[in-house]
């Protein structure tokens, strides 16, 4: 019997990734196709959990790097149109500003924690500015991947979320945009959804509890 929900933030409790990146590019004159090399590479390298050696994206999200540190390394790997490299400090602020709230799915956790079950948000984190304030009565638990030294998909941090709650894999349902934190999840008996639109992880969720979440 499912008793509780861990759900990742940025492109699932928000709008999508590629879309605050793209407003950005736009805004600081980012050359796009450098920009997808560079990240294509250091992002499959970070998922890929095969591949065995760490780079920057595994340390700042696990905390072992400051934002400043990784902002310095990332922003001397890119170029503007302009041929010259964007401005280091504050990056990642101006990279993920276009993220908004979807409000159906919060409204969906709402209902979910509403009808008795557990809610945890389980997020890796870019230094993001995370809306703290309008979680009230959102979640019974919070685990950010830098402030416990633990990333996505490595098995420790769903275990850790997990035990916060006090439940088993089987007793949960994560919600994740990342395919490789999803397969992870699944990997401990978690039930994933893997996220692409709110309509569509609402009617799934609904299905799963057997509940009206909208």
């Amino acid at each position: 019997m499912l008793k509780g929900v861990l759900i990742d933030w940025g492109g699932v409790l928000t709008t999508g990734l590629h879309e605050a990146i793209d407003a950005w590019i736009t805004e600081e004159r980012i050359d796009a196709a450098h920009y997808r090399d560079v990240m294509r590479e250091l992002v499959m390298h970070a998922y890929d959990t095969a591949a065995g050696a760490e780079n920057t994206i595994h340390a700042l999200e696990r905390g072992e790097i400051s934002a400043l540190d990784f902002e310095r390394d990332l922003a001397a790997r890119l170029l503007t149109l302009d041929g010259v490299q964007p401005a280091a400090e504050g990056l990642l602020t101006r990279m993920f500003a276009g993220f908004q709230p979807v409000q159906p799915m919060y409204d969906m956790l709402s209902a979910v924690r509403a009808a008795g079950f557990k809610t945890c948000l389980l997020s890796n984190s870019w230094a993001n500015d995370y809306p703290r304030d309008s979680w009230d009565g959102i979640f019974d638990e919070i685990v950010i991947s830098g402030e416990v030294g633990m990333r996505k998909p490595e098995p420790r941090i769903f275990e850790h979320a997990l035990g916060l709650v006090g439940l088993s894999g089987a007793e949960c349902v994560f919600i994740d945009d990342i395919e490789a934190n999803i397969t992870a999840a699944r990997a401990l008996g978690i039930v994933g959804l893997h996220h692409r639109d709110a309509e569509t992880t609402i009617a799934e969720m609904e299905s799963l509890f057997g509940i009206p979440l909208r």
